[in-house]
């Protein structure tokens, strides 16, 4: 590990929100404010997905713009490219790291050695991310080529019931 991953990997993010982070929202701001429920905030919590920036001293959760567009990310992973919620840990972990990367490449000690090493790592999890949506996208063109055949059998079916060899369909009385 290099230098700078090293000095990364032992900082632990402070969730102390930042000086003029503006205001706090509570759980029930939080959840009308990203359109999900308290209960889903309460399991992206649990899973590791979104951490709250604070928590009062009676352990009340309290949330950031930051934590907002996390769950507004993580809401964009699901409905955009139909990510489950194990698959959005990973996306997002990735995500992370990138940006722990970008702030250690930027970093005054960083020596050119481990800037290297650091756009190394970045290619390497850019190249699992793009795996990830690769697999979702074959996914959804079999999907679709399932669906195209069974629209195909069905014209086929109509053409068949409304061509002039077709036998009667009316009551037979």
């Amino acid at each position: 590990m290099s230098t700078a991953q090293a000095r990364l990997a032992g900082r632990e993010d402070s969730k102390q929100p930042a000086a003029g982070a503006g205001k706090l929202l509570g759980i029930g701001e939080a959840a009308a404010k990203t359109g999900v429920s308290e209960r889903a905030l309460r399991y992206y919590q649990q899973l590791g997905l979104l951490t709250p920036c604070a928590c009062t001293p009676g352990g009340l959760r309290r949330y950031s713009e930051a934590d907002l567009a996390r769950v507004g990310r993580i809401r964009q992973l699901q409905t955009l490219l139909g990510l489950n919620l194990d698959e959005i840990a990973v996306v997002l972990r990735g995500e992370d790291r990138m940006n722990q990367i970008r702030q250690a490449y930027h970093h005054e000690d960083a020596s050119d050695a481990d800037r290297r090493e650091l756009v190394a790592e970045s290619l390497e999890l850019q190249q699992q991310l793009r795996s990830t949506v690769e697999s979702k996208r074959q996914a959804i063109e079999g999907f679709l080529a399932d669906l195209d055949a069974r629209i195909t059998r069905t014209r086929d079916l109509i053409s068949q019931m409304t061509g002039p060899s077709a036998p009667p369909t009316g009551d037979r009385r």
